[in-house]
């Protein structure tokens, strides 16, 4: 046998037994060697490879890191949306949630698969041939970054996963995973420990750590941090592939992908409850932080007759576990102004730490909050943080421990950025700034206007924002689109590729969408859903710019309030003449005036089973520009069961009940 075929048998046996020892620390934890026992087989690959470069592979142990740092990530679009789930905090709204799954679908018996909520952050794999090529951030749910080399540094992800792993578990070939990527508690702990030991600042929580260390610039960064991913879902172009999600699990885990162990497929609402209680009680022995737990219907294709709401899955839900507390002292209290001017009082809180997170500052909310609270600086406060959710002050703690604080809070009469007077409107609870040039506000509406989810420009975060504002290169939204080459790399920390990331980023932002501009404007009340619906009813920015109160209430969802702020906004010269600079930058002005049909005028219709070339979002959406009504459930006002693969109950009462049954391709010709 030739010389470089001994090598290479060599090199892909030392390559497996790597492996193996990576598959039992990272994703078993069940190491059989030491950590020098393993660097030692690391080294001796590294070495039998470099002298053999030819016979180096993208999916060898050694190359999880590798290359030079990049000058920013790339934005790839999602097979599916990566969508957020809905939740609920209590036993009712569980059972309520349960309700709606047997309505919807007909069926008595459903079969739910229990899951620990991961409080990490959202990621997408893609496999090709078995080979990782992809991992891409959730970002909005629909567009994510593209973070590979850092994924790659992950040991629990796999870099290639076998032919025969691949054929013996029945995934395809081509394929994406999705999961968690979180840090370990221990591991936080120690680094925030090793951090303060050198005099540098610690991170605030396992999360925002996790988010801040997948996307580094510098993939070497990541491979020094202990990171470590939890899969739970699989797809094969962004449908789910297995006809159970409890297969779907056991499958992942057979491939070799660390699933989380903690699960339980369960066939009923009080075993979902018994589950829920249980880890509720352990969930503080976990290694990692967990702020609930996720229920999911287990078939695939009740899934799919469930469908999804605007945001989120009908067929999955979170229960979030209460707020962790913790008491501490106020220290004082400061005065933030947003970017529509209100003020809100932020607690200054001495250090606690609440559910492994360091917290310093609680929102007070506002001047009847304090009120009801009767909170003064020095007294004890009990904290709470739950999820997402900002931490707050929850109540002012009185007893021998904790004697009461004796300085009253004050209520600003000036603003405390511009120090113009404050007002407040009679029947609100918020003070505000009316300064519409005060910095704060700036701030604010700038970071809004660029935020993802709005013009989505990336890049343009707080620090950005502020030296554009001080160098007086910013004075309002529409300067952004003036900015050049030369401005940016006048700032600290831009060099000519990241300012050209920046300038291509803004260029960008102009082939959105006239609801994104709409939403940009911040106009009071008006959110992503109202901007929406603000674009498709009157078509172009001119024609809401000019639309009456009377007209406005006429679009879907605005009421008179509403109706009142839109109107005001366009009402004010300045703003008039903000709207007419982004028009003139190319922003989009126009858009599709959308009026529903009135083919189907009258006509109610029901979707169940998979159909092959609709998902049950497009089929619905279809239906109703006709003019028709999707509804959940059959009964004799149904016009049309509309019946895919797998169709569950409702086949079986629409043919009881009579009512017409037709299959995608006869509902595209009562559509169109």
């Amino acid at each position: 046998m030739p010389a470089d075929k001994d090598a290479e048998k060599q090199i892909e046996a030392l390559r497996e037994k790597i492996r193996h020892h990576e598959y039992l620390y990272y994703v078993l934890d069940r190491p059989q060697i030491s950590d020098f026992e393993f660097d030692k087989l690391v080294q001796e690959l590294q070495q039998l490879e470099g002298e053999h470069p030819a016979l180096i592979t993208p999916d060898s142990p050694t190359q999880r890191v590798g290359g030079k740092p990049r000058e920013g990530f790339f934005k790839v679009r999602h097979s599916s949306p990566m969508l957020s789930l809905d939740n609920t905090y209590n036993q009712d709204e569980l059972s309520a949630w349960e309700r709606r799954v047997h309505e919807l679908t007909g069926v008595k018996g459903v079969d739910y698969v229990c899951e620990l909520k991961l409080d990490g952050m959202s990621l997408s794999l893609g496999y090709d041939d078995g080979q990782l090529v992809r991992g891409v951030t959730r970002g909005d749910g629909t567009t994510g970054e593209d973070v590979t080399l850092n994924v790659r540094t992950v040991r629990s992800i796999p870099l290639s996963v076998p032919k025969e792993k691949l054929k013996k578990t029945g995934i395809p070939a081509y394929f994406e995973v999705r999961g968690e990527l979180l840090m370990p508690t221990a591991a936080f702990k120690k680094l925030n420990e090793e951090r303060e030991s050198k005099g540098l600042p610690t991170f605030s929580n396992p999360r925002n750590f996790t988010a801040g260390t997948v996307r580094q610039l510098d993939p070497n960064i990541t491979a020094q941090r202990p990171l470590d991913f939890f899969a739970y879902m699989l797809l094969q172009d962004g449908r789910t592939y297995f006809d159970h999600h409890s297969k779907t699990l056991e499958a992942l885990e057979s491939a070799g992908f660390k699933v989380n162990p903690h699960r339980k497929l369960v066939h009923s609402i009080d075993e979902v409850w018994k589950f829920i209680h249980q880890w509720e009680e352990k969930r503080d022995s976990l290694p990692y932080e967990i702020d609930g737990i996720v229920v999911k219907v287990d078939r695939t294709a009740l899934q799919d007759e469930l469908g999804f709401t605007g945001k989120a899955p009908r067929w999955a839900i979170a229960y979030k576990y209460s707020a962790r507390a913790g008491i501490t002292k106020l220290e004082g209290v400061r005065w933030q102004v947003g970017r529509t001017g209100k003020l809100t009082p932020v607690a200054e809180l001495a250090p606690v730490s609440i559910g492994g997170t360091t917290v310093r500052n609680a929102t007070l909310h506002n001047v009847d909050e304090i009120e009801r609270l009767g909170a003064k600086i020095g007294d004890y406060v009990q904290v709470e943080r739950g999820g997402d959710v900002i931490p707050k002050v929850a109540k002012v703690v009185e007893d021998k421990v904790h004697p009461r604080g004796k300085q009253e809070i004050d209520i600003p009469e000036k603003c405390p950025v511009c120090a113009t007077r404050v007002v407040r409107t009679e029947g609100e609870v918020d003070y505000r700034c009316v300064n519409a040039n005060c910095p704060a506000k700036l701030l604010g509406t700038v970071l809004h206007f660029a935020s993802r989810g709005v013009m989505n420009i990336d890049g343009m975060g707080e620090s950005l924002v502020n030296q554009l504002i001080e160098r007086g290169l910013v004075k309002n939204v529409a300067d952004i689109y003036d900015l050049n080459k030369k401005d940016l790399l006048g700032l600290e920390r831009f060099a000519d590729k990241s300012a050209q990331n920046i300038l291509d980023e803004i260029a960008n932002s102009k082939k959105l969408p006239l609801e994104r501009v709409v939403y940009g404007l911040g106009i009071r009340f008006v959110g992503e859903r109202t901007a929406q619906f603000l674009a498709e009813h009157f078509g172009s920015m001119d024609a809401l710019a000019n639309a009456s109160a009377e007209q406005l209430e006429e679009v879907n969802e605005v009421g008179p309030r509403v109706a009142e702020s839109i109107a005001e906004f366009f009402s004010n010269p300045a703003n008039r003449k903000l709207v007419e600079r982004l028009g003139k930058a190319g922003l989009a002005f126009k858009g599709q005036q959308k009026e529903r049909g009135t083919k189907l005028a009258g006509k109610t219709f029901v979707l169940t089973g998979t159909l092959a070339h609709y998902t049950r979002d497009e089929a619905k959406q279809m239906l109703e520009d006709a003019g028709g009504k999707v509804a959940g459930s059959v009964s004799k006002k149904t016009d049309y069961v509309v019946a895919g693969a797998d169709a569950g109950s409702k086949l079986d009462q629409a043919k009881e009940l009579g009512v017409a049954v037709i299959d995608e391709g006869e509902m595209e010709k009562l559509a169109r």
